[in-house]
Formats: C-alpha cells, sequence, structure tokens
C-alpha cells in the first residue's frame, strides 16, 4: 500500500524531532501550516510548555482574508521573532515539522531571520 502524502510527512517529523529538541535559552521554532493559515510557535521541550506563539488568523484577526500568501507567513514569521525579543530571545532551532523548505515556510523563516532570531 502506498503512503499518502500525509504519512510521508508525519514520518520525517519523527526522524526530525529524534535529532533536535528545545531548551529555555534556545527554544524550538515549531511551524504548522494548514490550507487556510500558517501558524508558529516556541516550545521548551524541557519543561514541555509552549512559550509564545503567533498565527495568520491571529494577526490578520480584524481585516478581511488576508489570503496564505508568502507574504502572511512572513509576517507571521516578523511577529513571532518580535515576541521572542520580548522575552529576552535570541536563538532558536527551526523545526520545519517535515514540510519541505521551500514557500511559505522558508517565507516564516526569513521572516524570523528578519525580525531577529538566529538560527
Amino acid at each position: 500500500m502506498k503512503m499518502t502524502k500525509e504519512q510521508a510527512r508525519r514520518r520525517k517529523k519523527v526522524r526530525i524531532r529524534k535529532k533536535i529538541s528545545g531548551t529555555a535559552t534556545r527554544p524550538r521554532l515549531v511551524v504548522f501550516r494548514s490550507n487556510k493559515h500558517i501558524y508558529a510557535q516556541l516550545v521548551d521541550d524541557l519543561i514541555g510548555k509552549t512559550v509564545t506563539a503567533s498565527s495568520s488568523c491571529a494577526l490578520f484577526k480584524g481585516e478581511e482574508a488576508a489570503g496564505l500568501t508568502c507574504k502572511t507567513a512572513e509576517a507571521v514569521g516578523k511577529d513571532i521573532a518580535a515576541k521572542a525579543k520580548e522575552l529576552k530571545i535570541e536563538k532558536v532551532v527551526f523545526d520545519r515539522s517535515g514540510y519541505i523548505y521551500h514557500g511559505r515556510v522558508k517565507a516564516l523563516a526569513d521572516g524570523a531571520r528578519e525580525g531577529g532570531l538566529k538560527f
């Protein structure tokens, strides 16, 4: 039986998570991409808590639907970087969650770098 795209992504995600882990000083920047929105959160794996989070639905709540584009993903990256700066976090570990580092995932990472995060 052939594996679906979602099953393949989940398998890649497990392989990635074996290798990387977030700490209090260097949390893990997790990306989740849906068909309508993109989400990013900083996670401290030692205590199992989300430090801060940002998403396209939270950023553009009152506005007309901005649509999921690379510009939207870049705005989410800049927002998560600004929230991390408030918490005095400069370095993170990037977790692409099995997605290909291309398009919206890359735009989010570039926006976070522009905002001042290092990874």
